[in-house]
């Protein structure tokens, strides 16, 4: 298990390395210069050429790469061009939002969606199934900013229960905090409920047809500690994984609901680099995403591992 660990890890690590020379090669080809970018588009020449001698910008490529990937192993991550600012405590605040903003939805979309496959796998074949396998099946099917819209058009202009936008901090108050938090939270979990959901019927009933559980049953056992007791733990090992996956998923996808809400996290950081062509923020906030994604594919490995003894990483089991 260890053994398998330390391969993982070096695994992102080198999963990261390229995508880091990906991400700076592409931005470096973009039709966009810095040093305008700072200065103006009606710099004089000469000055524009001075700070992209002091920046660097005249170097060969590999070695703004280098320095570029040092500066991030040690916590620089540079400036932003647009607003002048160090790009590490900016990438924070939006990551802390975003967390936030994921945090509240994953913990809905673990329950609900766990809650839903069970009642689903129960009622196998009965109408409350079809009814949760519909329901479910509407939230994958129909883009995120249309579930988006018709919250705000619900929630905010009809009900006028909360804002249609905007964010505000725990400081403000708890409710109001929460205000602004819930309604891209529920476009968010209506669009992720189906994969946990439908995940978690299908373990469910493949579990609850075992012998083991048919011994259980036959025992006189009551059904309900033969599903929370026998038939729960191995059926939520492939949710497990799913769940793990959906929170790399929530955290690097959330530009569409971040943008149509008006809410300052991690995906509206990125929209808002590639709106305003501010290279360096761009850079490391793609890199934290990615970097999200591969210790989410580790965790999720590594919880799979821990829930289910019978895995034994990088042995031959015969």
């Amino acid at each position: 298990m260890t053994a398998y660990v330390v391969r993982r890890l070096l695994f992102v690590v080198l999963v990261l390395v390229a995508v880091s020379m990906l991400v700076f090669g592409i931005t470096a080809l973009l039709p966009a210069n810095v040093a305008y970018l700072i200065l103006g588009p009606f710099a004089p020449p000469e000055q524009v050429r001075a700070l992209e001698l002091k920046l660097g910008l005249t170097d060969p490529i590999w070695q703004q790469y280098l320095r570029w990937a040092s500066g991030f192993l040690t916590g620089d991550l540079g400036e932003s061009t647009l607003m002048n600012r160090p790009i590490g405590p900016l990438l924070a605040e939006a990551i802390g939002r975003s967390l936030m903003l994921t945090g509240a939805s994953f913990v809905l979309i673990a329950v609900i969606g766990v809650g839903l496959g069970i009642v689903a796998a129960l009622r196998h074949g009965r109408p409350l199934d079809h009814g949760v396998s519909v329901g479910t099946y509407l939230g994958i099917a129909v883009p995120e900013f249309f579930w988006a819209i018709v919250v705000i058009m619900v929630f905010a202009a009809w009900l006028g229960w909360l804002p249609a936008s905007g964010y505000e901090s725990p400081s403000a108050g708890l409710w109001i905090w929460a205000q602004h938090l819930i309604a891209p939270t529920i476009t968010l979990v209506f669009g992720h409920l189906a994969h946990v959901s439908r995940l978690t019927r299908s373990s469910m009933i493949e579990v609850l047809q075992s012998p083991y559980v048919t011994a259980a049953r036959a025992k006189g056992l009551p059904e309900r500690v033969i599903v929370l007791h026998h038939a729960l733990r191995n059926a939520l090992l492939p949710t497990i994984t799913v769940l793990a996956l959906d929170f790399g998923r929530l955290m690097g996808g959330i530009v569409v609901v971040e943008t149509i809400f008006a809410y300052p996290g991690l995906g509206r950081l990125i929209v808002f680099s590639i709106q305003n062509r501010d290279l360096p923020t761009l850079q490391a906030s793609i890199l934290v995403v990615a970097a999200i994604y591969a210790l989410a594919n580790l965790m999720a490995d590594l919880l799979y591992a821990r829930f289910n003894p019978k895995i034994r990483f990088g042995r031959n089991v015969g």
